[in-house]
């Protein structure tokens, strides 16, 4: 019933599967026709007898150069291969040691409890006098362990501890019970604080940078809490935030990101759960003071894609995200003790508006990749070389609060508003990159560029030059996931379309870090 079926069957998968011999016997017996010597005797045994002493001279020189070639053919095969086996080694050998890293640490805090319980059943065993009990606490070196040890009353009579979990954070609320504000200055405008930042940067610590980055730093900080300065080093990328903070009267906090930070306790701290006490960070301490000031703070994330960013720096980039501030907490206890620090409600801090994350980060074989989460939360600036050296102007440190700087932002967003003929231009040109590169500009890239354009024009910027900056780093970032060897051939086209939006050239940024892309594959 099924022979004929079976029949065009049998000769259907015979012609297919001979065909993929075909491939493999060729294969191997074109490398056997290269290589075969005895045919290459056989023919030069044929002609030799009739050449004469030059064609003697010229068929040698052949075989050297037919064999020279095959040689470094098959030495560059072999170069490469050598090269790929060691880049795998590296990369595999830097996994391994980050995992070991991540294991030490974990057995470090496993031995530590360990230890902890240990002392703890020591303590807790019945019998055992107060004075045994400090003798202990001597000869393990831990007098000042964190550990509840009970009081001695006049009576005699053991009382309960403190119950403090949080002594760097009530230390803040003791240093805050009679502060006096500083008078701010409200005298300058956007445009004055870019280029007086900018001067005292140069005139304090010998720092130069280009007014456009000034401009850059400030503007996206109005877009968005966090900026991340990338770029390679020795550009000044962790100098610009820390002379900010000077400049401000206000020092940065800086953290120094480890390879070993894998989720928020690395940034916040935790809770001992042995010890009943908080090991509080300094950048838990500094977020927790800004709920007392009005000043502009600043957390700097040192190399912070030395561990990756969307894990330890998750909850942070879900809350800033959040469109009510009111709902900007974050949890650290469950319970609420009677001594918690006062801005403390229900064992959860409320993260105040006046803080400004700023992380740097060195792209090189020793750091993780930035993921898209990251970059389109934060607002990137590449810091790719050194500034060129000018004379200042002698400038002084101001004391500029956050809620005047914010009152800048909402006058620059009044006052330049991005105009419809842009903002219709944006959607023409978001259409043509959907269509011939599948990305998207979004509703957060949109949100940004609304707040980043005008701010950028008050700060003495150029509309176009901020809209440039913008989707080359926001948007066309994202063509370096995509194979580029398929869309080499649109880039052009792209560029060509963003010429008759914008004007011939107007767009460099974007046109400079495309035609690069296309260069590299």
């Amino acid at each position: 019933m099924l022979d004929n079926f079976l029949s065009w069957f049998y000769e259907f998968m015979t012609t297919m599967l001979g065909g993929v011999w075909k491939i493999i016997s060729n294969l191997f017996l074109g490398i056997a026709q290269i290589f075969g010597f005895a045919t290459y005797t056989d023919q030069f045994s044929r002609y030799k007898n009739s050449f004469s002493a030059l064609e003697w001279i010229l068929s040698i020189l052949c075989f050297i150069l037919a064999f020279a070639v095959w040689a470094g053919v098959i030495f560059l095969i072999i170069l490469v291969v050598r090269k790929y086996i060691r880049f795998r080694q590296s990369i595999v050998g830097s996994e391994d040691l980050l995992e070991e890293i991540a294991d030490l640490h974990r057995d470090v805090l496993r031995l530590t409890a360990e230890k902890e319980k240990l002392l703890q059943m020591k303590l807790e065993a019945g019998g055992i006098p107060y004075d045994e009990i400090k003798k202990i606490l001597a000869e393990d070196g831990r007098e000042d362990t964190g550990v509840t040890v009970p009081d001695e009353t006049a009576d005699g009579e053991k009382t309960e501890s403190d119950g403090i979990r949080f002594f760097r954070l009530n230390a803040v609320d003791e240093k805050y019970s009679y502060y006096v504000p500083p008078e701010y200055d409200k005298s300058m405008n956007l445009k004055q604080l870019c280029d007086d930042l900018r001067n005292y940067a140069c005139y304090v610590s010998h720092l130069y940078y280009e007014i456009k980055t000034i401009r850059l730093m400030l503007a996206g900080l109005a877009a968005t809490k966090m900026i991340l300065l990338q770029g390679i080093s020795g550009t000044g990328k962790t100098s610009l935030p820390y002379v900010m903070g000077k400049y401000f009267n206000n020092d940065s906090t800086i953290a120094s990101v480890q390879p070993s930070w894998r989720d928020r306790t690395e940034l916040f701290g935790y809770f001992n759960e042995f010890t009943k006490k908080f090991n509080e960070t300094e950048v838990l301490r500094r977020i927790y003071e800004s709920t007392y000031n009005d000043d502009i703070n600043i957390i700097i994330l040192d190399e912070m894609n030395i561990a990756r960013v969307e894990y330890y720096f998750a909850e942070m980039l879900s809350i800033l995200e959040m469109p009510d501030p009111e709902e900007w907490k974050i949890e650290l206890v469950s319970s609420t003790w009677e001594n918690d620090p006062k801005h403390l409600k229900d064992g959860a801090l409320k993260i105040p508006q006046n803080v400004w994350y700023i992380g740097t980060a060195n792209n090189d074989d020793s750091t993780f990749s930035v993921s898209d989460k990251v970059y389109d939360r934060a607002m990137v600036i590449n810091l790719d070389s050194k500034g060129i050296p000018f004379e200042p102007t002698p400038t002084t440190s101001k004391y500029i609060s956050y809620s005047y700087v914010e009152e800048l932002y909402r006058k620059a967003i009044s006052e330049h508003p991005v105009s419809n003929e842009i903002l219709e231009k944006v959607s023409r040109l978001d259409l043509y990159v959907i269509e011939k590169f599948r990305v998207a500009f979004g509703n957060r890239i949109m949100k940004q560029l609304k707040i980043f354009l005008p701010v950028y024009v008050a700060c003495g910027g150029d509309e176009i030059e901020a809209l440039d900056y913008l989707l080359a780093t926001k948007v066309y970032r994202k063509f370096e996931n995509l194979n580029v060897s398929l869309i080499r051939d649109e880039i052009k086209g792209l560029i060509n379309f963003m010429d008759v939006l914008f004007g011939k050239g107007k767009m460099a940024e974007c046109t400079e870090f495309l035609l690069r892309l296309q260069r590299t594959f």
